[in-house]
Parts: C-alpha cells; sequence; structure tokens
C-alpha cells in the first residue's frame, strides 16, 4: 500500500512582503515575455502621467539608455514623499516601493482620478527589477535610494540641500532572473508615449532613445481629435464625411468625465481605441460597451426620424458601426479593472455614463448636420447589403462546393500565359465577335480575354439567388478568382487590371454600367483598390490624306475636323463609323484599344467625400423604384442634344 502524504500546517507557505511578486509574475504583470517587459515602463509611467492629468506636473521625460535594458522616468511633479511614515517608521518612498497595495490613490484627496490605484504598481516593478534607483526633488532638498530585487540596498540619502523644483526620476533595470528577454523595443515604447499625449493635451513627453541616437519631443494640443486624424491616415482609407464628431462631458456622475472622437470611413472594420484614466483598455469593458449601444441607438433614430431604412433589409448593429473609427477616454474615480494589467474595465456605471454622454450629442449632431448623417447613412445600408450578399454567397459556396480543388476557369476564358498579377490584364469584353478580334490582337502573354454574351443582369434590382446564378456573372467571378463579398481576398485576385471593353453607343455604356453595379455591390475592394477600368475605343475612324485618326465620340470627331480644316480648308476627310468591335479588324484593335501605348483607359474611382452620391446615384439609376429615373431623365433631358437608338 502506498505510504499517504502528510499535509499539516508545515506545509503552508506564507510569502511575505514581495516574495508572492517573484514567485508569480504573471498574476501582476501579465507575464513574463515582451509585454510583461514593457508593462513595468508603463506603471512607471502611469504614475507620472497620473501627476499631469491631476493637476502637479506638466512635463515627462523618458530615457532608454544605449543598453537597450535600462530605463529612467524623471517628472516634474510634486515628488513622492519621503517623510517617515506613521506606522512603518520608514520613509514614505520606502513604503511605496517594498509594499503591495501602498500608494496616495486610495482616497480621492490626492488623486482625483488615476489609472494606477491597485497600488502594487511601483512595488512590483521595483521586486522584479535586478536594480532601481529612486530620485526625489521636493522641500528644496534632492534624496536618493537604491534598491535590488525589492529590497533597499541603501537608506534614503540626501544628496542636495539647494535644489530648485519637483519631481520624481525612477532607473530601473529588468531581472534578469524573471524576463525572457529584457530588451526594450524603442519603437513600440515611441508610439505609446505619443498616445499618452494625444490623451492628455496639456502634457509634453520627451523621449530620448540611446539605442538609436534620438530624440522625440511629443506634445498634442489637438487631443483626440487629432489622434483620430492619425488613425484615419494610419489605416490607409477614406473618410465618409469630412466633419469629426468629439464630445466633452466634463462633469458627469461621481465626479467622472468623457472625451470622445469618431468618424465613419470605408474601411472594412470597425476600429475603437478605448482607455480609462490614460491606461489603454484593450479588451475594452463596460465603457465602451456603452459607445457602441449610443452610436447604434443614435444612427437608428436619425435613419428612422429620415425615413432612410430600405424595406426587406436588416441592419445590424455591426453594419452601423463598420467603418467606424473612435477613440473613448473615460476619467473616473474608481474604475475596477479586470486584473493588474488593466485591459478590461468592468463598472457596470460606466456602461450608462458614456451611453448617456454620447447618445443625445450625436443624434443632435446628425440632425443638424444632415449631409454628414446621409453619408453615414448611405455607408450603414452599404455595409448591410454587403453583408446580405454575402451570407447568401458563402451559402451557395457551401451547397456548390466541388469536391475538387483544382481553379475552374470559364470556358470562354482565353487566359493569358503569365502567372504574376500585377502584370496580367482581363479584358471583358461584349459578344463572341468582339471577344474573337480581341483574343487575335491581344499580348498572349499577359492579357487575358473574356466574352460575355449579351446584356448582363442588373445587380441593383436581381435577387440574391438569381445574381450567384447568373452564368454571366459566374463567369467574371471564377475568372477572377478572389471571390466575392466578405469572402473577397485579394491576394487571389488574377488580374490588376480588369477592362471593361465595350462598343462604343448606347448598348455598350448600358453593359458596361451594369458590370460597374455588379462590382461595386459585390467586389467593391476591386474599386477601392484601382483595379477595375473602362477601356475607350474609338466610335470614328478619320483618313485625311496619309494621316489616321481616331475619335471617340461626336464631339472628339467635331473637334478633330476643326483642327484639320483649319491647318488645310479644302482637305478631304473619309469617316468611317464603327457600327461595333466585331467589325474591327484584329490589328486596329490591337492599335487603337488593347496596345497600352497607345490605348485610353478611365480607371474606376470613387471621389473623396462622394460615397453618398455613389449610393444614392447606383440606388435611383439601377434600382427597383422607376419614379427615381424617371425624375433624373425629366431633370437632364433638356441637356440630351441626341439620342441614339
Amino acid at each position: 500500500m502506498a505510504e499517504v502524504a502528510t499535509y499539516t500546517g508545515r506545509d503552508i507557505q506564507v510569502l511575505e512582503g514581495l516574495e508572492p511578486v517573484r514567485k508569480r509574475p504573471g498574476m501582476y504583470i501579465g507575464g513574463t515575455g515582451k509585454p510583461g517587459l514593457h508593462h513595468l515602463l508603463w506603471e512607471v509611467v502611469d504614475n507620472a502621467v497620473d501627476e499631469a492629468t491631476n493637476g502637479y506636473a506638466s512635463g515627462i521625460e523618458v530615457t532608454l539608455h544605449k543598453d537597450g535594458k535600462s530605463v529612467t522616468v524623471s517628472d516634474n511633479g510634486r515628488g513622492i514623499p519621503v517623510d517617515k511614515h506613521p506606522k512603518k517608521k520608514v520613509p514614505a518612498l520606502q513604503v511605496i516601493l517594498t509594499t503591495l497595495h501602498s500608494g496616495g490613490k486610495f482616497d480621492n484627496s490626492n488623486y482625483i482620478t488615476s489609472g494606477g490605484l491597485h497600488g502594487v504598481g511601483a512595488s512590483v516593478v521595483n521586486a522584479l527589477s535586478s536594480e532601481l534607483v529612486a530620485t526625489v526633488k521636493r522641500d528644496g532638498k534632492t534624496f536618493r535610494q537604491k534598491y535590488a530585487r525589492g529590497k533597499p540596498k541603501t537608506k534614503l540619502e540626501t544628496i542636495s540641500k539647494s535644489t530648485r523644483g519637483t519631481g520624481t526620476t525612477i532607473f530601473f533595470r529588468p531581472d534578469t532572473q524573471i524576463f525572457e528577454t529584457v530588451t526594450f523595443d524603442p519603437a513600440w515604447i515611441q508610439e505609446q508615449l505619443e498616445i499618452k499625449t494625444y490623451l492628455n493635451r496639456a502634457l509634453k513627453i520627451v523621449f530620448k532613445d540611446e539605442v538609436n541616437g534620438k530624440r522625440y519631443e511629443f506634445h498634442h494640443e489637438g487631443g483626440i481629435s487629432e489622434y483620430l486624424e492619425e488613425l484615419v491616415k494610419q489605416a490607409e482609407t477614406r473618410t465618409v464625411h469630412a466633419d469629426i464628431f468629439t464630445v466633452l462631458q466634463e462633469e458627469l456622475q461621481d465626479g467622472a468625465r468623457i472625451e470622445i472622437a469618431l468618424q465613419w470611413t470605408e474601411a472594412p472594420k470597425e476600429k475603437v481605441k478605448s482607455f480609462v484614466n490614460g491606461i489603454p483598455t484593450r479588451d475594452g469593458g463596460t465603457h465602451e460597451q456603452g459607445f457602441k449601444d449610443a452610436v447604434r441607438t443614435a444612427v437608428r433614430a436619425y435613419m428612422d426620424t429620415h425615413n432612410l431604412l430600405p424595406r426587406n433589409l436588416d441592419i445590424s448593429a455591426d453594419d452601423i458601426r463598420e467603418g467606424l473609427i473612435a477613440i473613448v477616454n473615460l476619467f473616473m474615480v474608481d474604475p475596477q479593472f479586470q486584473g493588474q494589467t488593466k485591459e478590461k474595465l468592468n463598472n457596470p456605471s460606466a456602461r450608462s455614463l458614456v451611453s448617456g454622454a454620447l447618445r443625445l450629442a450625436l443624434e443632435q449632431f446628425l440632425n443638424s448636420h444632415p449631409t454628414t448623417g446621409d453619408a453615414i447613412a448611405a455607408r450603414v445600408i452599404q455595409a448591410a447589403k454587403a453583408r446580405q450578399a454575402s451570407r447568401a454567397a458563402a451559402r451557395s459556396v457551401r451547397r456548390k462546393a466541388s469536391v475538387s480543388h483544382r481553379l475552374n476557369l470559364p470556358g470562354k476564358l482565353a487566359d493569358c500565359s503569365s502567372t504574376d498579377p500585377e502584370e496580367c490584364e482581363l479584358f471583358i469584353v461584349e459578344g463572341d465577335s468582339a471577344g474573337g478580334s480581341a483574343k487575335q490582337g491581344r499580348d498572349r502573354k499577359y492579357q487575358a480575354v473574356l466574352p460575355l454574351r449579351g446584356k448582363v443582369l442588373n445587380a441593383e434590382q436581381a435577387t440574391l439567388k438569381r445574381v450567384l446564378d447568373n452564368k454571366e456573372l459566374s463567369n467574371v467571378t471564377q475568372a477572377l478568382g478572389c471571390g466575392i463579398g466578405d469572402h473577397l481576398d485579394l491576394r487571389k485576385l488574377r488580374y490588376h487590371k480588369i477592362i471593361l471593353l465595350m462598343d462604343a453607343d448606347s448598348d455598350g455604356h448600358h453593359i458596361a454600367t451594369l458590370l460597374l453595379t455588379f462590382f461595386y455591390r459585390y467586389m467593391k475592394p476591386l474599386i477601392n483598390e484601382g483595379f477595375v477600368y473602362v477601356a475607350e475605343p474609338p466610335l470614328y475612324r478619320l483618313d485625311a490624306g496619309k494621316e489616321t485618326f481616331w475619335a471617340l465620340d461626336d464631339s472628339d470627331k467635331d473637334r478633330i475636323i476643326r483642327r484639320l480644316k483649319k491647318k488645310r480648308h479644302n482637305i478631304k476627310i473619309d469617316i468611317q463609323r464603327f457600327k461595333g468591335l466585331g467589325e474591327m479588324m484584329p490589328d486596329t484593335l490591337k492599335k487603337t484599344t488593347l496596345d497600352p501605348k497607345k490605348r485610353r483607359l478611365l480607371q474606376v474611382t470613387i471621389p473623396d467625400g462622394e460615397l453618398t452620391v455613389t449610393e444614392n446615384t447606383i440606388s435611383d439609376l439601377m434600382g427597383k423604384d422607376a419614379s427615381a429615373r424617371f425624375r433624373f431623365i425629366m431633370e437632364n433631358a433638356a441637356e440630351v442634344e441626341e439620342l441614339d437608338v
């Protein structure tokens, strides 16, 4: 029989002082990898930022030393107290740096709002550093004390008795016995320090990167509005509306205050950066949920009030927030974070605080800026339609999934030999006749041709099932190879130039419009990335003596004739009008339309700020409501000089 292990009072360990931190560092800093290492720095920096946030400091200096493994953080705040603690009988500085749950932030007399409320930040940094030196300027003197692995190595020393100013300087070197790496990332430090100056517009931070010999000074008086502009720039996307919406509520319940900035963009996803007392809450929390509640309610109310909600279109909260870039910065007296790393806020009251502060302000903003409100509504409708189309496409793909994983190209596609998407071009042409000429005139190495039969389906009016079942649109999708809707992957796109090559008449324009409607509704990233073009084949050939000219349309033809007659009044000009691309000889089509050196292409783009106009134009002219088209025709009938029937 196996011996039973004894379990008595002797087996119970009591960890004194900072021993628990060194025993289980992950409980306090989240881990011993790179994020945990940098968390030490943020604990020290956030203490300095708290001084600034509460009006006691205006400047912070962070120095990453040449070894890349030690840091100094200085502020011009009040300086950590150095007088003897009444209970511990040692300097208050030593109590703060060697005792868990000690500090001046447990009541509201010194810090109204603070990022470090657990009272463990400075002591944890000390416990996990092989060396820490604290220097304090206050009461006209400079004091210093040295520590190692959480324990004092010297007594508090007075190193100067004639000191101007006040402040605290902390030098620390993370312990190699604890961390997997002790080398700091200068770029990461630079980025995070700059963010802190966006969140505290009065704050100045100097970062000295001695590793790379660089010095940075951060100060952003524009605050979170300026930060939002930077986030939009980094996203490399276009904005839906020009106005940045901001709200600043200084006097909320229990001394809280909130700053919010937001703007909708054409990005495929939302991006919300949330903070509490200047601390990034990467996992969100109740304040972020309150923000989302308010955005959903305000935008829905605006769309309801102005009858902008289409029938039979289910709009979700995700649709409303798609493309939204926002910053939520909440300051509150007693934030309750999930864990010491403070990455999620748990205060139940924060949800209603943020929602109440934002909802009414955003709704009033939209109603007083109808152009902006309508642009956001159009963005929401676009997102809902795309999501609906994507769901249907995904269901169709699941139903029709083939056992074979080979690339399934349409039979009519005359592909090119190159497999480099950056040089490959796909000409989508109207009819087999034009397709035949294009196939003979193309450069087979990098130009592919896909003929379509007749007018393609109107993707704006048809049901999703009809769009997905349509043979011509299915051929286009298969040839491109990148998928559609939310499943579109630009990395799989087989051609970086998709050229619509149609006859230069009304039928050709109509077919090109139908294809553009399909791309806009189901493959919009192709347009956004500049991959879609419309070819401009000539409608006329003009021969004057030994010279030949090509005219795009009647006005181009008349311009060429006037120019020629100005040179020679009695010049004889032979004019040939092409009924279609099929009439052109392959060599002629190559010279005028296929050859990159001589052809004319129009790149399809959506200009900045024109998303609403584009959305409304496609919905009006291609949608089921005939009254919108009737109004357009009547309003523009006077401008039509000739009707091509």
